[in-house]
């Protein structure tokens, strides 16, 4: 089979600049999912079902343009992250004010950041769930720190209202699992499903080079 084109079915840059890193040149399709309206019993069930709606919206909006023979050949990526601490996932703050309650709950705590992903072969519809978790233990922040990062703004834009790679790298003490993971997207997960799509990653790489 043709080495297919990759389209990420998300906005965030971090996933993008994580993907074009290794070696990968993904076109940006964002999904318009309504994520208020999916729901499920448990946190990591509910990224992937996220991950899936995002994905599966893409790859239907660009699936009438390709037909088994045409040549052509995509591979959609849909991503979701929430942050899981005390049973209850966290996507991003709705403001300031909700980013430093949600601090004072995490400062020297533990919580578990899920990543659901969803992978559609484009023709014929193809494709593979899977969602990765990473623990991450927080610094034990003071007040004013908090503060300091909130008016950042940087806490305003991801999921669990913190980076690893940015601003808050600081305060995340240690991880339990893949970095890329708390970033919001997995490699070696994707590099998996890929592989069970016949893709080899290595191929990818090199067509995107």
């Amino acid at each position: 089979m043709s080495v297919p084109s990759v389209v990420l079915a998300s906005a965030s840059p971090a996933r993008l600049a994580t993907l074009r890193a290794a070696g990968l040149s993904p076109a940006v399709e964002v999904s318009g999912v309504d994520e208020d309206t999916i729901h499920e019993e448990s946190v990591p069930e509910l990224v992937a079902a996220l991950a899936r709606a995002k994905a599966e919206a893409v790859a239907e909006r660009r699936a009438p343009e390709e037909t088994v023979g045409s040549g052509l050949d995509q591979v959609i990526i849909g991503c979701d992250s929430l942050l899981e601490l005390d049973g209850i996932g966290f996507g991003k703050p709705v403001d300031a004010a909700d980013a430093v309650r949600r601090w004072h709950l995490m400062r020297g705590r533990s919580g578990v950041l899920h990543t659901g992903h969803h992978l559609v072969r484009l023709p014929g519809g193809d494709s593979r769930t899977a969602t990765a978790s990473t623990t991450v233990h927080f610094a034990d922040l003071d007040d004013a720190e908090i503060a300091a990062y909130v008016a950042t703004g940087e806490p305003l834009l991801v999921a669990g209202a913190f980076t690893i790679d940015g601003l808050g790298g600081p305060y995340v003490e240690r991880i339990e699992g893949d970095h890329h993971n708390v970033v919001g997207i997995s490699l070696p997960l994707v590099r998996r499903l890929l592989a069970d799509l016949g893709v080899a990653w290595n191929q990818l790489r090199v067509a995107s080079g």
